[in-house]
């Protein structure tokens, strides 16, 4: 069973930066295209950035220039690098894949952005 465990997140003040990490495993990890979404209270989940096997990274407007999506294969993690954090940047992030027409998802690690 493909198994995410996010880690990373915390409290942070406004301005400041975190780095959040997805230990991957049981799937062929530098394979597969790997997203991180987030969801903030009372609102539905958001698309924040995606990488793909080859190592091609995307990301939403809201979060460009601030946020770096990178993977290490011989490591099967996944890293998002967030600088520049905003209040409004303050949700759970997953980090999810799809495997074999099947998404999986991660538990999640909380950041909260607060002076």
């Amino acid at each position: 069973e493909v198994q995410l465990v996010e880690s990373g997140g915390g409290l942070v003040q406004p301005g400041g930066s975190l780095r959040l990490s997805c230990a991957a495993s049981e799937f062929t990890f530098g394979s597969y295209d790997m997203t991180w979404v987030r969801q903030a209270p009372g609102k539905g989940p958001e698309w924040v950035s995606r990488i793909n096997s080859g190592g091609t990274t995307y990301y939403a407007d809201s979060v460009k220039g601030r946020f770096t999506i990178s993977r290490d294969n011989a490591k099967n993690t996944l890293y998002l690098q967030m600088n520049s954090l905003k209040p409004e940047d303050a949700a759970v992030y997953y980090c999810t894949t799809m495997v074999s027409g099947s998404d999986y998802w991660g538990q999640g690690t909380q950041v909260t952005v607060s002076s």
